[in-house]
């Protein structure tokens, strides 16, 4: 496997060209580029100039299903969202010419703070860890709070039938993204598809929506500062996002599912069904049929990787992490089966 590298991917000179032109509030002189995060999707680049940092956020190399990582879209997104309640990093800049760096690219702000990943840092006492996951809702409330229309997004989905148009469309992803025959995902695919509950109040969906994808600032309050990767966002139903949170929340106990991240198992954190009670008090809104909503999570996250596993196949990933895939997307599927009983 050829590992990329930074050059490779953003090309320094033609983005500190670029940046002289259109953010020139990170000031001139040399360009520094640094991969940051462990997305496994679009890439994300820490830009360090004279004035201070910015980041850079680009789509994965090699082949991607269509739409999904679409820089013009996240960027609109975040664009809309600057003047809302929603924490998100403010964008500076948008790149839609291919000839600088061969595909389209967005600048933000760099928002200060930690992401926490597999493990809940020692500096996070118990109160800490329960304060980041009632934050963490919090943030999740405010963004399906917000009048889509209102703030200028009212055409980024269709969200009337927009859980039934998931299942077909992950379904026929599969049909792409598939390197093997497994049954459990075609199993939970047809159960999803005679289990869709009907539509009901509709709001801005992230669809990435976890603990990893946050940002949080330093104790002794942290607090929820910024939420990242929005290149799943459309219009849908808000419990899709709700779903998807849980599927990231495992508790103290419960069995490790090899590819996904286990911080939530450190004593202090809230439990699934407290995250539940503040986000329906938070939001107004009565969830209902939760076990569909996680197991769409969790059948739609296996399908992806299967995805991300079919580009390490063919060479076009940057990580041997890659290859936990191929025993992690079965493990996935087996167990959105068992959730569902299909």
């Amino acid at each position: 496997m050829h590992v990329l590298e930074t050059d490779e991917v953003v090309p320094r000179e033609s983005v500190q060209a670029w940046l002289d032109r259109h953010v020139p509030e990170l000031g001139g002189g040399s360009l520094e580029v640094e991969k940051i995060g462990r997305g496994r999707s679009n890439l994300t680049f820490r830009l360090t100039r004279e004035a201070g940092h910015a980041v850079l956020r680009r789509p994965p190399m090699g082949e991607i299903p269509e739409t999904a990582h679409d820089m013009l879209r996240e960027h609109r997104v975040l664009a809309a969202l600057a003047d809302t309640e929603v924490r998100c990093p403010r964008p500076l800049a948008v790149c839609e010419d291919p000839a600088v760096i061969g595909v389209p690219f967005y600048v933000m702000e760099e928002v200060p703070g930690r992401v926490i990943r597999e493990e809940a840092p020692d500096e996070l006492d118990e109160p800490a860890r329960r304060r980041v996951g009632e934050r963490l809702v919090d943030a999740l409330a405010e963004l399906h709070r917000v009048d889509y229309r209102a703030a200028g997004l009212g055409d980024l989905g269709r969200p009337d039938g927009y859980t039934a148009r998931q299942v077909r469309r992950w379904s026929k992803q599969w049909e792409v993204m598939a390197t093997r025959e497994l049954p459990d995902v075609e199993a939970v695919g047809d159960w999803l598809a005679t289990n869709v509950p009907a539509d009901g109040p509709s709001a801005i969906v992230h669809g990435d929506f976890k603990l990893d994808n946050v940002v949080v600032s330093d104790p002794p309050e942290p607090d929820v500062v910024a939420i990242l990767d929005w290149e799943m966002a459309t219009l849908g139903d808000p419990l899709a996002d709700l779903g998807y949170l849980l599927v990231f929340w495992p508790q103290p106990g419960e069995g490790h599912l090899a590819g996904l991240p286990q911080p939530t198992t450190a004593p202090g954190f809230p439990t699934r069904q407290e995250l539940v009670e503040r986000y329906e008090a938070a939001t107004g809104l009565a969830t209902r049929e939760l076990t569909f909503y996680r197991t769409l999570a969790l059948w739609k996250l296996a399908v992806l990787t299967e995805g991300l596993y079919k580009r390490y196949l063919a060479g076009h990933a940057d990580s041997e992490w890659f290859g936990v895939l191929e025993h992690a997307v079965p493990e996935m599927a087996a167990q959105a089966r068992g959730w569902c009983g299909a």
